[in-house]
């Protein structure tokens, strides 16, 4: 069997920023587990803005496969890794090695999964001050499946028990959260609890980004996306929302649903991303109605097939329409991501998260959208150079990061 990997004690995040080698392995239970090396700890944050995240972390297994099973089949692994996981967590661990100070409301058991994934927040330099800590139960783990021939992955969620509620939180303790923050994320997980943090950071003019996937439902989302600020989602998410197959029309209508949202991103995989962004100037009463459709495919014609790095097109500011619906003032932009040589892509797993911490970072540091959408997606590419949604992440002084960080 592949050896697994796990983060370094605790105790190691006072060694010098210096990659050491591995430690020796030891044993728990049947595995034999050899801890990752240390990596450098997050560059602190040019600004001392902080970034809150509410919702999901948990454990991964992740087993690297050669081809993903066939009804009945008994099949090996080629390697077998653990790695913590979970949107919330795998986001902020991405924004705190962008050089942000992150904290995170959650959840986990005092058992042991719920102890090696605390650690390996700790680790990453988040503040887990408030994550709650139950007296028995279970913690949230997920079994990934690697699919090296097709490059996909599938996950397979095992709920923890009990799951966050809001009574978890007093109100001392969420006004505790909440202070000197700069900006909150949502993953949408716990989505009761979720909405009593919204709901109190809108009250303190706390700037809100939400996490829309296609996995949760109306009941679920709604109230977190009528208080969102910005709002980013996968490729499958607009249709699903809105019954609307043209993703551009899609975002726009779920501006139209959402006035506060500045911006809607979808993230599309190899294809990049595609951003809806808001006018804050009002509406030009002046300037005629053109098809969003119509500019979407403008803007693609703009496009460079032969940049290998993620680029940015944007339209200019204008009135933006689609049929049957109505009408935003505001810009379409689309970002490509990264051409990867096949030899080098290993797993995408979380990289929408990367997406996001990186997206997190970029407004935390009042990028533009036309560099914060290619920043975004050069984390996303660097990520899949590695198993597990954390492993790949790069910290801010990564070689790969300069020309989009200058």
């Amino acid at each position: 069997m592949a050896l697994l990997h796990c983060s370094p004690p605790a105790s190691a995040s006072a060694s010098p920023p210096l990659l050491a080698s591995p430690f020796a392995p030891f044993r728990r239970g049947p595995f034999l587990l050899r801890p990752a090396p240390r990596r450098p700890h997050a560059v602190a944050a040019a600004n001392s803005r902080v970034v809150l995240g509410c919702g999901l972390v948990l454990q991964d297994y992740l087993a690297t496969v050669d081809a993903y099973p066939r009804p009945d089949d008994k099949i090996r692994t080629a390697e077998l890794q653990i790695s913590g996981g979970g949107n919330a967590g795998n986001a902020l661990t991405a924004a705190a090695r962008l050089g942000l100070s992150t904290r995170l409301i959650s959840k986990v058991a005092n058992d042991e999964i719920g102890g090696t994934v605390l650690a390996e927040l700790k680790e990453a330099a988040i503040d887990t001050s408030y994550v709650i800590v139950s007296d028995g139960g279970n913690t949230t783990f997920s079994y990934v499946i690697i699919d090296k021939k097709t490059k996909t992955r599938t996950c397979i969620i095992t709920w923890g028990y009990p799951q966050m509620v809001p009574s978890d939180l007093s109100m001392s303790s969420l006004s505790a959260a909440l202070q000197d923050i700069s900006l909150l994320y949502l993953d949408g997980y716990s989505h009761e609890t979720a909405l009593a943090v919204a709901n109190q950071a809108d009250q303190m003019k706390i700037p809100i980004l939400v996490d829309a996937e296609p996995e949760r439902t109306k009941a679920e989302l709604e109230g977190l996306l009528s208080l969102a600020s910005y709002i980013v989602c996968s490729g499958k998410f607009p249709k699903k929302w809105t019954s609307i197959s043209s993703i551009p029309c899609a975002l726009l209508e779920i501006l139209l649903q959402y006035p506060r949202a500045r911006f809607v991103i979808a993230t599309l995989g190899e294809n990049g991303c595609m951003m809806l962004e808001r006018s804050e100037c009002g509406d030009d009463s002046g300037v005629d109605n053109e098809d969003i459709a119509n500019v979407a495919k403008s803007l693609k014609l703009e496009l460079h097939k032969d940049d290998t790095l993620p680029t940015c097109v944007s339209s200019k500011f204008m009135r933006l329409s689609a049929r049957g619906c109505g009408t935003i003032f505001g810009r379409l932009l689309i970002g490509t991501a990264e051409t990867i040589p096949a030899s080098e892509l290993v797993d995408t797993t979380g990289c929408g998260d990367a997406f996001i911490g990186a997206v997190l970072h970029g407004l935390s540091a009042e990028m533009p959208p036309e560099k914060m959408l290619p920043f975004a997606c050069q984390v996303a590419g660097i990520k899949c150079r590695a198993v597990g949604a954390r492993a790949g992440l790069p910290w801010q002084s990564d070689p790969r990061l300069a020309k989009f960080l200058c």
